[in-house]
């Protein structure tokens, strides 16, 4: 079973302003703060590492090949017609 992060904080702007030390703290630790402003979400302060994991690129390697034969023997010929049935 895989572990979920916990719930993120919340937390008022104004609020966060105020308790910025400890926010940061806080992520540091891996605790996740979502600010809000009229109490709408607006922002979110989270640990470094969860924003870069997020943001690595996935390999692609797994859908090498993933196409063969999609556009039969010829890929050129498949896709001469589909350009020439838009330019009737």
């Amino acid at each position: 079973m895989k572990d979920h992060p916990p719930i993120p904080q919340q937390l008022g702007s104004e609020d966060a302003r105020n308790d910025l030390p400890r926010l940061l703290q806080d992520a540091e630790r891996g605790r996740a703060t979502v600010i809000t402003r009229r109490g709408r979400a607006v922002a979110a302060l989270v640990p470094l590492e969860a924003m870069t994991a997020h943001a690595k690129q996935q390999p692609l390697s797994d859908f090498l090949g993933s196409g063969k034969g999609l556009w039969g023997r010829d890929s050129r010929v498949g896709l001469r017609k589909l350009r020439d049935e838009w330019n009737r």
